[in-house]
């Protein structure tokens, strides 16, 4: 996935859309792409957008959360669904791991695919888009647009709330030894 994510943002680094541009959930009209890491982000770049050609990702799916930010953005939001930043009862019942992983080779391993320099810095990155994607959510939500208004009504946010916190207070698990 790593080398996957990486392809695509290497793909698109030269792509400079109009000032105009609108973009789906939440980005709005522009900005145009200005910093130098800054590329179109998938903004959904988890293991259920790609197809697989057995255990080898090869294709990506699912654009409508699609718009400009910083390349790590979209390394953060991948790496939140594959170290798993969710607890060891969830890793076992409901994605179905065979043991609690490990975490921290899996963020190593994924940031080597990337071609990252190292680790540092990552899960604060995961922190802080986690802690995005929920208040952009919220600010949709307010705003009436679907699905985010129901997954508000349906305590979605209050469950995705709950994992930042769990995020912060277990970062030992993921290599940050803070």
């Amino acid at each position: 996935m790593g080398r996957l994510l990486r392809d695509y943002h290497e793909a698109v680094q030269g792509f400079r859309p109009s000032a105009g541009a609108v973009w789906a959930a939440g980005y709005g009209a522009g900005p145009a792409l200005d910093a130098d890491d800054e590329v179109v982000c998938h903004g959904d770049f988890g293991p259920w957008n790609l197809v697989w050609h057995g255990t080898r990702p090869v294709g990506i799916l699912d654009w409508d959360y699609a718009g400009p930010g910083p390349r790590r953005r979209d390394v953060a939001y991948a790496l939140e669904f594959v170290a798993p930043f969710r607890d060891d009862a969830t890793c076992l019942r409901w994605l179905r791991y065979p043991s609690p992983p490990d975490r921290a080779r899996r963020i190593r391993i994924f940031a080597s695919a990337y071609r990252l320099d190292g680790t540092d810095g990552l899960v604060d990155d995961v922190i802080a888009e986690q802690e995005r994607l929920v208040e952009l959510t919220r600010r949709l939500a307010a705003a009436g647009q679907e699905p985010h208004r129901t997954w508000q009504c349906d305590g979605v946010l209050d469950e995705a709330g709950r994992r930042v916190d769990w995020s912060r207070r277990h970062r030992h698990l993921f290599g940050d030894p803070r």
